[in-house]
C-alpha cells in the first residue's frame, strides 16, 4: 500500500532500469523476522557503484509515537540502510561468503527537511553508494555504504554503515544483574516511544547500563542476539546522551557509533561525557572498552 507521500513517476530521470530486471527483495530475501519488517522496496543498479532504492517507512512503525502526525524514529533511516546492505551483498556485491554486518554507523539528519507523514506511510527515494571495498584472497571482508535519503526531491538525511565480518559471538558474555536493582526510566526521558523501546536502566551508585525492557524487541533486537547489533549500541547512546543531557529527541542532529568488540545483549555500562556540541559515549563491556560513539545536538 502507497502512503500519502509522492513519489517519482514511471518514466521520470530515476526510473533508469528495467524493472522487470531488478533482483526481488522480500521479508525473507533480506533475512528478516516478518513482512512487516521489510522497510526496502526496490534497488537497482546506476553505475558501477552507485544504486537507487526506495523505501516505504510505516507511520505505526514499532520505533515511532503514536501521533497523528508523525517524524520517524531515526533508527528507520539506520534499519533502512542496513537492509540496504543486506540487498547489496545478496544481488550486487561478489566475493561475498560470509554476510558483512555493520560495525560503524553515522546518521546526519536535516530535522526541519525531514518528512511529516500523517496517513498510512511515507515513501522515499535513497541514493546509494559503495566504497572502501577490501578483498581478501577474492572474498569480500568490509565495505562502506552510504545512503542519502530523500522526499520529493529534497535530501534530509545521510547514513554511512561500515559492515564488516561480525565478531566471534562466544566472546559476549552476558552481564545479568539483579532487576530488582535496576530503574528503568520512563520512555520520553530517553526519546522513546513507549516501555518496550527502552534500552536503558540505572543501577546503584547512579550507573547507566543496557537492559533492554524488551529482550526480543523485533527492531532493536529481533532473533534475540548474544551481543547488540551496532543499531541497537548507536540507540542504547542515543538514549543514554538524551538521558544524560536533558536534551529533547527533536534536538538531534548527528549519531554515532563504532562497535571494536562484541556488546552483550544485556549489562554493558554506559558512560556519557559532554563535549561542543553534543555528548560523547563509551559502551564497557567486562571492563574494556567495546563500543564508542556520539551524540551530535542542533545549535541554538
Amino acid at each position: 500500500m502507497r502512503g500519502s507521500a509522492t513519489y517519482d513517476p514511471p518514466g521520470s530521470p530515476d526510473d533508469v532500469a528495467d524493472r522487470s530486471a531488478d533482483p526481488e527483495l522480500t521479508w525473507r530475501t533480506l533475512g528478516l523476522g516478518t513482512m512487516a519488517s521489510l522497510l526496502v522496496v526496490s534497488l537497482r543498479r546506476r553505475g558501477s557503484q552507485s544504486f537507487v532504492a526506495r523505501c516505504q517507512w510505516p507511520r505505526f512503525h514499532p520505533l515511532n509515537e503514536r501521533l497523528n502526525v508523525v517524524r520517524h524514529h531515526p533508527l528507520i533511516m539506520v534499519e533502512s540502510t542496513r537492509q540496504l546492505a543486506v540487498a547489496l551483498q545478496r544481488h550486487h556485491l561478489s566475493g561475498v561468503r560470509v554476510p558483512l554486518e555493520p560495525v560503524s554507523v553515522a546518521l546526519g539528519v536535516h530535522p526541519q527537511a525531514q518528512p511529516l507523514e500523517r496517513g498510512d506511510a511515507t515513501d522515499v527515494v535513497v541514493r546509494v553508494g559503495v566504497s572502501d571495498q577490501a578483498v581478501h584472497a577474492g572474498v569480500l571482508t568490509a565495505f562502506r555504504l552510504t545512503a542519502e535519503y530523500q522526499h520529493r526531491g529534497m535530501p534530509f538525511a545521510t547514513c554511512t554503515v561500515r559492515c564488516a565480518r561480525p565478531p566471534d559471538p562466544g566472546a559476549s558474555r552476558r552481564q545479568d544483574v539483579p532487576r530488582s536493582a535496576l530503574l528503568h526510566p520512563p520512555p520520553a526521558a530517553v526519546g522513546a516511544a513507549a516501555d518496550p523501546d527502552v534500552l536503558l536502566a540505572r543501577a546503584p551508585q547512579g550507573r547507566v547500563l543496557i537492559v533492554p525492557r524488551d529482550p526480543g524487541h523485533p527492531v532493536l533486537l529481533a532473533g534475540r542476539p548474544a551481543r547488540l547489533p551496532a543499531s541497537a549500541v548507536l540507540e542504547a547512546g542515543r538514549q543514554a546522551a538524551l538521558l544524560s543531557c536533558g536534551m529533547t529527541p527533536a534536538a538531534v542532529a548527528g549519531l554515532r557509533a563504532d562497535v571494536r568488540e562484541p556488546v552483550p545483549a544485556s549489562g554493558a555500562l554506559v558512560e556519557v561525557a559532554a563535549e561542543p556540541g553534543g555528548c560523547r559515549f563509551v559502551v564497557m563491556a567486562d571492563g574494556r572498552v567495546a563500543a564508542t560513539g556520539g551524540v551530535t545536538f542542533l545549535t541554538p
